[in-house]
């Protein structure tokens, strides 16, 4: 059974954010972008930016943009997509080729690319990952973006405090 994710406290920002959604499969990835966003307007974020792309293979090239955009940055990147594991290893490549792009780009700019591109084998698990509000990953994400901004703020910026509400 999946559990619901342990979430920290919630957390304040005042930056802006940024989501990349797949709208291939958008009976699921549409719930977690809302979920995701909710989070990120909770916390203050300025503007919650959202780029849709054609499938989970473009959500590394829209993140690339947007992380190394000089005009409006963007403090944190969530990517969202759905990957339907078949009989064929297409949505392993898809994935692995995603994990390693995403993982590139955070560490080449800085800017963290929080991924939620997930494989699914049943619509239970699509069901529950993607849309149950109480395992919806789109919150999680959010809340990953958040606690890995402020991390880093706190790194790059000694005796920074976390921002409270």
């Amino acid at each position: 059974m999946l559990k619901a994710p342990t979430l920290k406290d919630p957390l304040r920002t005042d930056g802006r954010f940024a989501i990349v959604c797949s709208r291939y499969n958008s009976e699921y990835t549409e719930p977690m972008l809302e979920a995701a966003r909710s989070v990120l307007e909770a916390a203050g974020a300025s503007i919650v930016e959202v780029v849709r792309v054609p499938g989970a293979f473009e959500i590394p090239m829209a993140a690339a943009a947007l992380a190394r955009r000089k005009r409006s940055p963007v403090r944190g990147i969530v990517c969202l997509g759905v990957l339907w594991q078949g009989e064929t290893s297409h949505a392993e490549q898809i994935g692995s080729a995603v994990t390693r792009a995403l993982m590139e780009i955070s560490l080449s700019t800085g800017i963290p690319c929080i991924h939620e591109v997930l494989t699914i084998q049943t619509k239970k698990q699509a069901q529950q990952r993607c849309i149950d509000p109480r395992t919806n990953r789109g919150i999680e994400a959010a809340h990953a973006a958040l606690e890995i901004v402020e991390a880093l703020a706190s790194i790059q910026l000694p005796g920074s405090r976390r921002q409270t509400g």
